[in-house]
């Protein structure tokens, strides 16, 4: 194959680069004292949604640039799987990787799974899209329609058909195919339709990436049939690769599936980002649209941010919103922090609180007046004055609901960073 170097992140090494021989200069000094424009806020505290300045993720990208590279050579490549809490911008990252890969050509496809739904008609979709990217670049058309008779036999075996009919047909315009990825065992069916996908990537010397979101979700038996077709795919070095995203246990749910899946993928877990990158986050933006922030401003900034980038985000939106001119000021970070604070309360904290019964409820309390690090699930039970077996249900339906996750055996921890503190403050 030949290799096409696309260096994704070398604008903003090279705008930080910039920022650090400058430290401590301001930028725009003849205008610090001119008004902030709401309009022009450069903060996005979204779900999934990327931040105007990707900072202190260079290690990850770096390390899908390798497996893009190595790909791109005919290299066997392990897939890749980002894990974290909630709110340190894994779905950021996730889509920053599949733009990574459409800049190289490849067939790129995503979906987010769900516990209660098999991943089959969501991969059949996504694959679909893979390889419409594909198919005008291919010189075989027939080829191109053998593959998706495969696609079209593999989700009409969707056990999720309605009721009353035998299949779920997709938007295929080609007769489904016979004895291929059919045969209703989703471990077979998958293994050969991610082998047949990756031939049709094999013809045109570039690779297929399906990436998957909130993959701590996706039901245990699909979970032995995504590790068994990526097994295959590290053995024949098929130029497919799965890029997955979930909550820190993740890399325990793969290995409960099947022994080997520690080795199948490359693990890759964020969290809150320091000091230096949490600057650069505000800073940035920021001067791309001539603000500046004092000292003291971006220390208290970081101190209510705790350095996790989606309220790094939700603090620099009020902050400037409120700001009546440049620099953003101490002064300016503490008139805006209640209201930030208020907005996580709701939308960030609150809608989650609010999907717990209150047996849930108790038991996160329970939870949050022991600590904020993972605890032991007998120190609950003792809180509650309880005994542990009879919090099993309130435990596991927190788990499925993705507010709680098992750190270790034994152990529990929230999904969210400082929902514990937020926790405290509520009544009980």
């Amino acid at each position: 194959m030949c290799p096409v170097t696309v260096l994704a992140t070398a604008p903003a090494r090279t705008r930080r680069s910039a920022f650090f021989a400058n430290l401590g200069q301001p930028l725009y000094p003849a205008i610090e004292s001119q008004s902030v424009d709401p309009v022009r806020n450069p903060y996005a505290p979204g779900a999934g949604q990327r931040p105007p300045e990707l900072a202190g993720r260079d290690r990850e990208l770096q390390q899908f640039e390798v497996v893009l590279e190595r790909v791109a050579r005919g290299r066997p490549e392990r897939s890749m799987v980002v894990t974290g809490l909630r709110g340190v911008g894994k779905t950021v990252l996730l889509n920053t990787f599949k733009s990574m890969a459409m800049q190289r050509l490849w067939g790129t496809g995503k979906i987010e799974a769900r516990p209660d739904q098999s991943i089959r008609r969501p991969v059949a979709a996504a694959l679909h899209m893979a390889i419409r990217e594909l198919a005008p670049r291919h010189r075989a058309p027939e080829r191109i329609e053998e593959f998706l008779g495969v696609l079209k036999a593999f989700a009409m075996r969707d056990p999720g058909a309605a009721k009353g009919t035998s299949h779920w047909s997709p938007g295929i315009e080609v007769p489904a195919s016979r004895g291929r990825a059919d045969s209703g065992d989703l471990e077979i069916d998958l293994t050969e339709l991610f082998v047949d996908a990756a031939g049709v990537a094999t013809d045109l010397a570039v690779g297929i990436a399906l990436f998957i979101d909130e993959m701590q979700d996706v039901p245990p038996a699909d979970v032995s049939a995504l590790c068994a077709a990526c097994h295959e795919l590290s053995q024949t070095g098929g130029p497919l690769v799965v890029v997955g995203a979930g909550l820190p246990h993740l890399p325990s749910v793969l290995s409960a599936s099947k022994s080997y899946s520690e080795r199948l993928f490359r693990y890759a877990r964020i969290d809150k980002l320091d000091r230096e990158a949490a600057d650069l986050a505000l800073i940035l933006p920021a001067r791309e649209e001539q603000v500046e922030f004092t000292q003291d401003a971006l220390d208290a900034l970081y101190d209510a941010a705790d350095g996790y980038p989606y309220f790094v985000q939700a603090y620099g939106k009020v902050a400037w919103d409120l700001a009546p001119r440049s620099p953003i000021t101490l002064d300016d970070v503490k008139v805006s922090a209640p209201e930030a604070e208020q907005e996580l309360a709701v939308g960030f904290f609150g809608s989650r609180y609010e999907r717990a019964t209150p047996a849930e409820r108790d038991y996160m309390h329970a939870m949050a007046q022991i600590g904020d690090e993972p605890v032991p699930t007998s120190e609950v039970a003792d809180a509650l004055g309880r005994k542990p077996s009879s919090l099993s249900p309130a435990r596991d339906s927190l788990i499925k609901k993705g507010l709680i996750y098992s750190a270790e055996r034994g152990l529990i921890a929230f999904t969210v960073p400082h929902f514990g503190r937020f926790l405290r403050a509520q009544p009980i």
